[in-house]
């Protein structure tokens, strides 16, 4: 079965050049990308450090793409508000982070935002169960979270088909984030994919926006 034939694409600032942000955004927003991922990351949850709502905030006054903010750090709870007022669109967050899931998305609505949850590649879709009508997003992990430039696993494909099937006619977006490049766009959107994260293959380019081009043609080539 064919989902969509066409997805959404969110570069992962991770990649860019932090020295020159603002030039590597414009460059791909030549490419008219859906939106930008940014991920923060505490030390803690993952082993990297990265970036706050400060940077969020110049990130913001740079484009008007909607700014999905993937929190990869323990007590999300915390800082959601922080987030959000600083420019995020969308606030995702992990299920393995917090005990109070269904309440901290609800927390994310609250504060003006749209809710995503990520799971981690050896988390099972079930813990979903119970907050599928809290949700506004759900981001498969298909690399462990931590570091940019890994290796696609593909087990993600069979945990988007399944989350697909859980969602049923919820209007919520299936994101996929890690090790995504070219060839697995066609065969992620036929899984259910709706939005994909790309890092390295897209700020790694030579042209970026063109492969923010490509990458939203999946069926065309």
């Amino acid at each position: 079965m064919r989902y969509n034939e066409s997805v959404k694409i969110a570069p992962s600032i991770l990649s860019a050049d932090f020295a020159a942000l603002a030039d590597d955004i414009a460059r791909v927003e030549g490419g008219e990308p859906d939106q930008l991922h940014v991920d923060v990351m505490d030390g803690r949850f993952v082993p990297n450090l990265t970036i706050g709502p400060v940077v969020v905030d110049a990130i913001r006054k740079r484009t008007r793409l909607p700014l999905d903010c993937h929190l990869m750090i323990v007590e999300p709870e915390r800082y959601v508000g922080d987030f959000v007022a600083a420019g995020a669109d969308i606030v995702t967050v992990h299920a393995e982070a917090t005990p109070h899931l269904q309440r901290l998305l609800a927390q994310i609505r609250q504060a003006g935002a749209r809710a995503g949850v990520a799971l981690n590649p050896a988390t099972p879709p079930d813990v979903l169960e119970y907050v599928l009508d809290d949700l506004d997003l759900v981001l498969v992990m298909s690399v462990n979270p931590g570091f940019g430039g890994q290796a696609f696993i593909p087990s993600a494909y069979d945990k988007i088909r399944r989350i697909k099937a859980m969602l049923g006619s919820r209007p919520v977006e299936l994101s996929v984030d890690g090790g995504v490049k070219l060839e697995h766009v066609r065969p992620l959107a036929e899984a259910g994919a709706t939005i994909l994260v790309a890092g390295s293959a897209i700020f790694g380019a030579a042209d970026p926006a063109a492969v923010v081009r490509e990458m939203k043609q999946p069926f065309a080539r």
